[in-house]
């Protein structure tokens, strides 16, 4: 039997071609971009992330701390990965999201949320990626979208997709900041790309434009004072301090995005079911307010919004409500005063107040 040895030259061209049949491939699955980076190239994460959580910033999100030495370092989450592609896929809406904030009778409902879960259309994306990088180049994958403590962002950042601008989102200088991230982890020895750098320069927009004030610096969000965590994340009762500030958001935000000037580039979202459905787009809050149990799984159905419940999105719907300062809801309020969610209570109590005072 015959041994035949591949010198470090010939491996060299084969790795180049198979990144760059792999990059194209990417595109072709849908991707609006794709690099690589190792897994060792984001060292600076785990003190970073052990200061946000110290600071108490994550709030009620636990699971970031009991999951922290697996989002601080990549190789103690697959200990065999040895190089990552990270992958970016637009969603870009076709219209500006701010609009639904100047009427009050409107739910705002954060881009990413009002078409089809972006989740599953990703991760079976990424898997079909997956299964072709084995067979063409070997090794053995594993993919992870942001429900994995995968450190997306400044992975993405390390393999050039672009850089975590001042609202801690990242930005790209070709797609602006409306963007899914994923990633491969894989075996194989790819060569990586060089890292993205800071293209803000002095611009504050993103930081000037939060209602509630979540970011106490740069680059620095406590996330308990954000908009998206207090409409998703949080369970129980918003500190009243804070309500006035959600205005009618009902799931999410994306005042931050919005607003950032490098969203010029951005490529409005390809595939169509991150088209925002009829009634998300720009739903009544009236016909918002009665919704059951089953009603709000019926209407929910493969939307990222089913996941937080019925409960917790009524209580937002509600803070919508009170802030509108429209009399026209007391009697749905009424209803909900009975409500057997004490949440739901507390809030129909507030927006009731609130009305019928008529001022923040």
């Amino acid at each position: 039997m015959c041994l035949v040895s591949l010198n470090p030259t010939i491996i060299l061209i084969l790795t180049f071609d198979l990144k760059k049949r792999l990059l194209a491939q990417a595109i072709a699955e849908g991707f609006s971009n794709a690099r690589i980076t190792k897994p060792d190239t984001i060292p600076e994460v785990p003190t970073q992330l052990g200061a946000f959580l110290k600071s108490g910033f994550h709030g009620q999100m636990e699971w970031m701390e009991t999951r922290q030495a697996h989002r601080g370092a990549p190789k103690t989450l697959w200990p065999e990965v040895q190089s990552v592609l990270m992958l970016a896929e637009s969603y870009a809406p076709g219209t500006d999201p701010l609009q639904n904030l100047k009427d009050r009778n409107i739910g705002n409902i954060s881009v990413y949320a009002r078409g089809k879960d972006y989740h599953d259309v990703v991760k079976k994306r990424l898997k079909r990626l997956a299964r072709w990088l084995v067979a063409e180049g070997g090794g053995s994958v594993k993919v992870f979208v942001d429900t994995a403590p995968v450190a997306e962002k400044p992975l993405a950042q390390a393999a050039g997709l672009g850089w975590q601008g001042k609202h801690t989102n990242l930005v790209s200088k070709e797609t602006g900041n409306w963007m899914f991230l994923g990633s491969i982890f894989t075996t194989l020895e790819l060569e990586p790309d060089q890292a993205e750098t800071d293209h803000c320069g002095n611009c504050t927009r993103c930081l000037d434009v939060c209602p509630t004030n979540a970011f106490v610096a740069p680059y620095k969000m406590d996330a308990r004072r954000c908009i998206s965590y207090l409409t998703i994340e949080h369970k129980g009762p918003v500190d009243h301090e804070l309500r006035s500030g959600i205005g009618n958001h009902i799931y999410g935000c994306d005042d931050c995005l919005a607003v950032c000037p490098w969203n010029k580039f951005a490529v409005e979202a390809s595939d169509i079911r991150y088209a925002a459905k009829d009634d998300l787009a720009a739903p009544r809050l009236q016909d918002l307010l009665g919704l059951t149990d089953k009603s709000f799984r019926e209407k929910f159905s493969g939307s990222p919004i089913k996941r937080i419940g019925r409960d917790r999105f009524v209580r937002n719907v509600l803070y919508a409500v009170g802030n509108s300062f429209e009399s026209d809801y007391v009697p749905q309020i009424e209803a909900l005063l009975s409500d057997q969610d004490p949440t739901i209570v507390e809030a129909a109590a507030w927006a009731k107040q609130k009305i019928i005072l008529g001022k923040n």
